[in-house]
Formats: C-alpha cells, structure tokens, sequence
C-alpha cells in the first residue's frame, strides 16, 4: 500500500509547518502579552477615551482570556480528535480573527471582556492543538525540539506585543489626560499630564487624553491571523490522527509530504508503528474521560498532565507576563518607561526560549523541569527580598515611592529577567503533554491538561493585582517562590522521562509500568 499511494500533496518541509502552525502560537503570545501595556490606558476615564477601568476589573481583562482558553483547549482537544488537527487550526484561525476585532472596537468593559473570552476560545484551541500536530508531524530524531518550536513563537508573540506596545507608546506618549478641573489647584486647566501623577486627586475632570491608545495595541494581532488561515490550508493533515481513525490511504499520502527516508527511516515501517498500535486498540472501545479515568495507567497519566499544567502557570510567569509594566511601576518608574523597558524582559524571555532548544535536544525533559523550578525558586525569592528591603519602606498610602534607592527599579528589572529566563530556556511543558497521551486520547488528554492550565493562569492573572495591593511585592512573590518548590519536588519524584521513545513505544511502555 505504501508502494502504490502517492503523495497527497506537494512536499512540505517540517520548518515550513512548523512556521505555519505556529502562527497559533505567535497569536497565543501575541494577545497575552499585548494587554501588559494596553491596561494603562484603558484604565484612564472615559472623557480621556479609556475604559475606567479599576483595580478589580483589570484581573478579569486578563483572567477572562484565560478562561475562555481553558473552555478553548478542552472542547479543541475534543474537536482536533474528531475533525482533525489541521482542520481546527483553520477554524481557530477565524475565531482569532474575530476576537481580535471585537476587543479592538469595544464600547465598554463588558464587550471587552465578552471579546476577551472568544479570543480566549481560541487561544486554549491553539495551546492544545498545535503541539499535538507539530507531535504526530516530527519523526523521533527533531520531535522535541520541534515542539520546543511552539513554546518559542508563544515567547515570539509576547516580544513582538512588548515591541509593538512600545513603539505604539512611544508615538502616543505614556497614559496622559488633558485637566478640564484640579480642584487640589496643581494643574492649571488644558494642561496635559501623566495620569499616574493625578489619578489620585479626589474630584479631578478630565477633558481629553489618549486612553484610545490601547485599541492600536490591540488590532495588530488579526494580521498574523489571516496568515494563519491562508496558510494552514497549504499543510497536510497529521498522518497519525488518519492512522486513528483508520484511514490509512491518507496517513501513507500524509507521511510522504513530510518524510525524508534517507534520514526518518522508511515510511512504511512508521506506518506500520501507527498501525500496530491501532491493532491493539481496535479490540477495546473509543476512550472517553470515562474510560480515561477508569484505567489506572491513563488515569495516572492525565494527572501528571494536569499538574503539569498548574505547576507551569503557578510558576507566577505571566505576573511578568501580563503586567510588567505594572510591577515596574510599583518599583519606582515612570509607566512610560515601564512599557518601553518591558521590551528587556521580552527581549531575555525570548532569547532563554532560544536557550531551551538547546537543552531540550541535550537533557533529558526531567531535568531540564528540575533546572527551570530550582531556578525559578531563587529569582523569585531574590525579587521578594528587593520588594521587602529596598521598595515597601518607602512606599506612601497613595501607592507612589518616595526616597528609595534608585536602584530598586533596575534591580527589578534585573531579577525579573533573570525568572523569565529560566522560565522559558526550561519549559519543558508542552512538550511532555504532548508526549505522554496514548494516541486514541491524546486529543481529550491534552485538552484537560492544557484546561487546568489555562485555568491557573485565569487565577494568576486575577488575583495578581490585587495580591500586589492587598499584601506587596515582598510577601507576594514569597507565595509564589514557595509553591515553585512543590514544583520541584513534583518534577523529581512523579514525571516520567519521555525524551528516548517514539509515541508509539511510549505508549506501551506506560501501559506496562503504570497499570
């Protein structure tokens, strides 16, 4: 059969899908990191063009994008498993289309939020699709690093936002209203001013300012989307989701647009790989959660997955992630210059995603987990001791610094480098998830997973902003260093090495040792 099926396509390089696919990913990025420096505006009043936004509702502006990727992951997985990968990433591409659109021309929180959701939906579908295509594309010798690919172009899509937001900005200048009253007699009517430098004023009236600036931050992300649609169309299905549904024509067809004999071995023998396991599964029913749950090898499986997934987001990588600005701004500097230094941390996070092909093609996935933990552990206690010594003593009842060393915020910056560096050279992740699954359920399997962690990530992005106002800098990245050493524990006494085995032999061996 192999013999006689052609190709069902032109050929397509494993680099060309890669870049393709993970234009999922760059979105993912892109719309997680573009809120950082859209919140400062949207926070101006509505006479200024923001939103007025407050304290409390800028964690659902965050956390509400996350929960709709918990609902997009878990009904993505479902959909890629009966549809096909390909064939959801091409939906998803039109759901970022529309989310990015909707958010850009809200009227109101409520839209925005409502907007924030669907692009959520789409978001989650990404995170648990794209990996698991890019899994059953790669041959075993680059299916790491491949899948590190993913990882990269999220950390891609976070600088590209960094950069735009900056640039962005720079053009509009930092939040600033236009004073029509300052009943304190500071400001003298139409003059132009920070809003952090007023907002605290009891009875200001505003008359203009640049809070619309936000919605150019935002509207950028529907361009990777169109390319994402145009070009998925192009790539072939994943040969191992033909192979699960029994259709074995396509998976061979599949297979050689993307196989180089001379170096992935021959293709009939991969297709008969797939099929052995299909063999094997034939005799037992189509799994489901229930049935996911009821044997206990992949029950032990989905919570390795799904602890995974909370452990990558209790990290407290997104509180660098989604306000950077903000923290930087509690440290001491002016927002302005915390959106434009935001690039710095964008700029090491993306250089560490670098560093992570390398370890992931040299280490084992345990031991990079262990390195990233240990070393998130110390960053993040370093960045509370900063918070406890050098800031919260010269913090005033308004939330403004008066007489700290001006060195603190650089420190911050510094520290907060050094954590998303060793976030994003040792996420190891994505990768695992994608790994571990039998292929009947990788689908519903990677969806939970990617769900719980989604769902952290939600609890993060909300609770952030008022942990930092509630109980300060110090005490609350101690919280964080302290469940990172859970982490760690977690990572060396119950993950599983995956790094040396096809999907196939993975499967077997876990059934082996885990039932």
């Amino acid at each position: 059969m192999v013999a006689e099926t052609p190709p069902s396509g032109r050929k397509r390089s494993l680099g060309a899908i890669a870049a393709v696919a993970t234009l999922g990913s760059l979105l993912f990025g892109y719309d997680t990191g573009v809120i950082a420096a859209a919140l400062p505006y949207m926070h101006l009043p509505r006479a200024a063009h923001g939103l007025g936004m407050t304290i409390f509702e800028e964690g659902f502006v965050g956390g509400l994008l996350c929960f709709g990727a918990a609902l997009g992951a878990t009904f993505g997985g479902r959909l890629s498993d009966k549809y096909g990968r390909r064939h959801n990433i091409t939906l998803l591409a039109i759901v970022f289309l529309l989310g990015a659109l909707g958010c850009t021309f809200s009227v109101n929180i409520w839209m925005l939020y409502l907007f924030r959701i669907v692009l959520g939906f789409a978001v989650g579908g990404a995170s648990a699709t794209v990996p698991v295509f890019l899994g059953e594309t790669a041959p075993k010798r680059i299916r790491g690093v491949l899948v590190a690919v993913d990882q990269f172009m999220i950390v891609g899509g976070q600088l590209l936002a960094y950069s735009m937001n900056a640039i962005i900005a720079h053009v509009n200048s930092g939040p600033s209203v236009t004073i029509e009253n300052d009943p304190s007699g500071a400001y003298a009517s139409g003059t132009v001013v920070a809003w952090e430098k007023v907002q605290h004023i009891a009875g200001l009236l505003v008359s203009d300012g640049n809070g619309s600036t936000w919605r150019y931050m935002l509207v950028l992300a529907s361009i990777p989307a169109i390319a994402l649609w145009i070009g998925i169309r192009l790539m072939p299905e994943s040969s191992r989701w033909y192979a699960a549904n029994l259709r074995i024509p396509e998976a061979i067809g599949a297979l050689k647009r993307v196989r180089d004999e001379s170096k992935d071995g021959p293709v009939a023998a991969e297709v008969d790989e797939m099929l052995e396991i299909q063999r094997n599964e034939a005799k037992q029913e189509k799994w489901g959660l229930g049935q996911i749950w009821g044997a206990r090898w992949t029950r032990r499986l989905l919570i390795i997955g799904i602890i995974l997934g909370l452990a990558d987001q209790l990290t407290g990588i997104n509180t660098a992630m989604y306000y950077m600005p903000k923290v930087l701004n509690a440290a001491g500097l002016p927002m302005s210059d915390s959106i434009s230094l935001n690039v710095i941390s964008g700029a090491v996070s993306f250089l560490g995603s670098g560093v992570g092909f390398w370890l992931i093609a040299r280490f084992e996935r345990r031991h990079i987990g262990m390195y990233q933990e240990s070393s998130i552990v110390v960053s993040l206690a370093l960045l509370s001791a900063t918070f406890f010594l050098f800031i919260q003593p010269h913090q005033q009842d308004d939330g403004s610094i008066v007489g700290a060393p001006a060195f603190a915020p650089y420190l911050v910056l510094i520290i907060v480098c050094l954590f998303v560096f060793a976030k994003q050279s040792g996420t190891v992740t994505w990768v695992l998830v994608s790994e571990l699954f039998p292929a009947k359920v990788r689908g519903i399997s990677m969806g939970m997973a990617v769900g719980a962690l989604w769902i952290a990530n939600g609890i993060v992005a909300i609770v952030f902003p008022i942990m930092m106002e509630q109980l300060g800098g110090a005490l609350t990245y101690l919280i964080f260093a302290a469940v990172n050493v859970l982490s760690l524990i977690f990572y060396k006494k119950f993950v599983p090495e995956t790094k040396h085995d096809s999907l196939e032999e993975l499967e077997m061996r876990f059934e082996k040792e885990y039932s």
